[in-house]
């Protein structure tokens, strides 16, 4: 691993607008996750690997948000799923407050998952219809074994849904009596029950509706500045990513492209791939619509599982040159922490 993968994603602690060094509550290593394809109904054998991430490295402070934005299959819901083990890794290397998460048991993975917490994308599917609501607040806190006392139980399951929006009068009702939204608010209140340092949120608004996803982006601020919460938030929509995130990470086809500070990327994107994302991004004045520069991309995103040789990207680049088929581009700082994965990024401009 190079020096500028380790050092990659400038740990900062945020707290207050204001940054200050500390070291990174979680640093993903050259992370790698290939599925294997296999051909044969008896005799299974293997055909093909789906390079689904690719060698991804990146840093979470705490207090910190890192926006983790790219189209839809380019790998960002398997790099969130595969942080938590919920999908193995193949090779590289996840570092949660200096412990290696890829080397650990299931047994002991099971421990840490109190300190990393994940809220699902789809509210409908992620919560049991066959339990209340009660029941799916205290289940975390009956299974890692913290509390068993009834009355501790119902207090802290009623405090939680007093913290994310909802009357503590719910506790009794099913899913299926919740909007959207409010089921959104009770995955996290789920989340939030083993009081973790970290969580997961594997794109949590893209299934609501546009009215409620403002409100629930809102509260998950809110819960971090009261908790002081880190989050990695996987999303497409780069006016979200752009309102919550410190730190924005753009990945694509298995790996990262660009990473910065939120203003560093929006306002000024080195990549090609950066550059014609934020541009396909509507903006509401129509004068300013207009007179944007439209970076338009020709042809298919490639396979993942025969990626192009050298750059990713280099088959839809419209500033492609000999170096990009030969060489893969590695993370170089054009500026102060502003990462970026481009043979030609000084040269390009929009």
């Amino acid at each position: 691993m190079t020096e500028a993968e380790k050092t990659m994603g400038s740990p900062v602690s945020v707290q207050d607008g204001k940054e200050n060094p500390q070291r990174p509550i979680l640093e993903v290593r050259n992370l790698v996750k290939y599925f294997p394809i296999y051909k044969g109904a008896l005799r299974k054998r293997l055909v093909g690997q789906v390079h689904a991430v690719d060698g991804v490295s990146f840093s979470i402070s705490p207090g910190e948000t890192l926006g983790l934005v790219g189209e839809s299959g380019c790998g960002k819901s398997t790099t969130a799923r595969t942080i938590v083990r919920l999908q193995e890794p193949t090779s590289g290397e996840i570092l949660f407050q200096g412990t290696n998460l890829a080397d650990l048991k299931n047994s002991e993975m099971r421990k840490m998952r109190q300190n990393i917490q994940m809220i699902f994308q789809d509210p409908y599917a992620s919560l049991n219809p066959r339990m209340r609501v009660e029941e799916v607040l205290k289940e975390p806190l009956r299974e890692h074994g913290i509390t068993k006392d009834p009355r501790e139980l119902d207090r802290r399951a009623r405090e939680m849904l007093h913290l994310v929006g909802l009357a503590p009068e719910f506790i009794n009702r099913f899913p299926h009596e919740f909007s959207g939204g409010q089921r959104q608010r009770i995955g996290i209140a789920r989340a939030l029950m083993l009081e973790p340092s970290l969580i997961i949120c594997d794109e949590p608004i893209s299934a609501l509706d546009v009215s409620v996803q403002a409100q629930i982006v809102n509260l998950l601020e809110d819960l971090q500045k009261k908790l002081g919460l880190s989050y990695l938030f996987v999303a497409h929509d780069l006016s979200m990513i752009r309102h919550i995130s410190h730190r924005v990470a753009i990945m694509y086809l298995g790996a990262l492209v660009e990473i910065g500070k939120c203003d560093d990327i929006y306002q000024n994107p080195l990549h090609p791939y950066t550059q014609a994302f934020l541009s396909s991004v509507p903006i509401p004045d129509p004068k300013i619509q207009k007179n944007r520069g439209k970076v338009s991309l020709e042809g298919e995103i490639p396979s993942a599982i025969a990626p192009p040789s050298g750059c990713r990207f280099r088959t839809r680049c419209p500033h492609a040159c000999e170096l990009c088929a030969k060489e893969r581009p590695q993370m170089q700082e054009k500026e102060p922490g502003h990462w970026v994965a481009c043979h030609r990024a000084g040269e390009i401009t929009r």
